[in-house]
């Protein structure tokens, strides 16, 4: 009986980790664009939305807002000095932001 169990167990296991590696994978393909930021690019805190901020570690909406008003920015660390993020958030994200100027 117990090595009945065990099979039942492993097949039972074989069939359903199939669907759960393509129900993550359908989950994964559709998160919209705006919240999805290309490994390889920054995002420009003078031309991203509010949505794409909040993808940054230690923003949040009123955070993104504050970012969103205190436009435009002649450099990213102008966040700092213009106290919108504390040091220790802008620590966090200064790899993955820039400053595009116009």
């Amino acid at each position: 009986m117990n090595r009945f169990a065990i099979a039942l167990l492993v097949t039972l296991l074989g069939l359903a980790a199939p669907s759960y590696a393509a129900d993550k994978d359908t989950k994964a393909a559709t998160k919209p664009a705006a919240m999805a930021a290309p490994a390889d690019d920054k995002i420009d805190i003078n031309r991203a939305k509010p949505e794409q901020l909040m993808t940054l570690d230690g923003i949040g909406d009123a955070r993104a807002k504050a970012i969103v008003k205190g436009r435009p920015y002649k450099a990213k660390d102008e966040l700092v000095d213009k106290n919108i993020v504390p040091q220790a958030v802008y620590d966090k994200i200064k790899d993955k932001i820039i400053a595009k100027q116009k």
